[in-house]
């Protein structure tokens, strides 16, 4: 088993050569790899500084040169995550540690993110008892606060980095141990969910688990979808239920719960079959009333809770989003339905709910069947989005593409 420690050397030698230590003691191997640019390495690690910058296109000596410590963080981050990757698909990782202040956080997470989910991540980090979405991104990085400044070992310090190395150890070897009595490995079934799409994804999540697949539900805020475009990107995914696919009307509109331009692209990239649905396209999301941008004033707005504020989509906004689906499912390289609910898209939007605009709905529709790719199945029901015939539908067509698609398989 092997562990790979990052860090820069020449400013954290000591503490990388202490954790470095800690994890031999254990009969566990390590690869250090030196980020640093400034001064001679502490020690002479496993991959130098100048094969980093060399896997970043550049050279160390480029790199000092330019004496821009912005420049000399990105290069480094992008050289750790390439040699991080490669030494990934050589089988050499079975865990990564890194440690530092905001450089070598930047530079160790970089290389988190870049490695698949399920392979031990830890960075210890002056930051990280704060926000630390830019680092952990979508992945299952475990952020571990260095409580002092890593500079120097002292007390506080070595009992930090000892139960940093010890964690690393035990995540290495637990993952390598016997598999659980009676876990059964189910192909894997993401769905999307928001409050107001629940009754349908509940039902489709209870009939997929009944035809044995286990069912990823991901909440739509943004952070969910991209987690699970990530999955799917990562080959960890059978089938897609998209029946809530609010955040692109937040990626459109400017609301807070954009999962970013690539939503909705994952599946189609990969051909992996996906059943995509048009929940909660009703709504973009801001949080308390005060934090609603100015220019939205005069718009139709449902408070949610407190914290929380909902603005209906307009027939402008809503064609744009119809468009945007029916090229994103028309891109797609595997089996593709996208399913109108024509009584409704969330519970709010049904008849006599506050956001109920039939005008709305309908250019979202009317989009959808202007732009759609005859390849793609276009069904259209009678039924509110949160109607179980409406789940059972959802459901159907994605065991059918299954068993379609696993009769296209080759035999083993």
């Amino acid at each position: 088993m092997s562990i790979v420690v990052i860090g820069t050397l020449d400013t954290k030698g000591v503490e990388v050569a202490f954790v470095r230590d800690v994890v031999h003691s254990a009969g566990l191997t390590t690869l250090v790899i030196d980020a640093g640019v400034l001064q001679p390495p502490h020690f002479k690690p496993d991959i130098s500084r100048e094969e980093v910058f060399a896997a970043a296109g550049t050279s160390l000596q480029a790199v000092q040169q330019a004496a821009d410590r912005g420049r000399a963080i990105e290069a480094a981050a992008r050289g750790v995550a390439k040699i991080a990757v490669d030494l990934f698909n050589q089988g050499k990782v079975d865990g990564v540690l890194g440690l530092g202040g905001s450089a070598g956080t930047t530079i160790g997470t970089a290389a988190m993110r870049a490695l698949p989910f399920g392979v031990s991540k830890l960075m210890v980090s002056t930051l990280a008892s704060g926000q630390v979405r830019p680092y952990v991104g979508v992945r299952d990085i475990l952020m571990m606060p260095s409580v002092v400044d890593i500079s120097g070992l002292n007390r506080i310090s070595r009992t930090v980095l000892t139960n940093a190395a010890h964690a690393m150890i035990g995540m290495v070897r637990e993952a390598h141990g016997q598999p659980s009595v009676g876990l059964e490995e189910k192909q894997l079934i993401t769905a999307t969910m928001f409050g107001v799409t629940t009754p349908c994804v509940e039902a489709c999540r209870k009939s997929m688990e009944q035809a044995s697949y286990e069912v990823l539900v991901f909440h739509a805020t943004g952070t969910g979808g991209m987690t699970m475009e990530s999955f799917i990107k990562d080959g960890l995914i059978t089938g897609v239920l998209d029946i809530t696919t609010t955040e692109l009307a937040d990626e459109l509109v400017g609301g807070v719960l954009s999962a970013g331009p690539d939503r909705l692209t994952a599946a189609g990239l990969r051909g992996v079959p996906q059943v995509i649905s048009l929940g909660a396209l009703d709504m973009v999301n801001f949080g308390p009333p005060e934090a609603v941008p100015e220019k939205f004033r005069g718009r139709r707005f449902y408070q949610h809770n407190p914290t929380v504020t909902l603005m209906r989509t307009t027939p402008e906004e809503n064609d744009r989003l119809g468009k945007e689906i029916a090229e994103k499912a028309s891109a797609a390289r595997g089996p593709t339905c996208v399913l109108v609910p024509r009584r409704g898209v969330s519970a709010i939007d049904a008849e006599g709910k506050p956001f109920s605009w039939p005008e709305a709905d309908a250019a979202l529709f009317q989009s959808l069947r202007n732009w759609i790719s005859p390849q793609v199945e276009l069904i259209e029901l009678d039924l509110h989005i949160n109607d179980s015939a409406f789940a059972e539908t959802a459901t159907r067509k994605m065991l059918d593409m299954l068993k379609i698609v696993d009769r296209s398989q080759p035999s083993r």
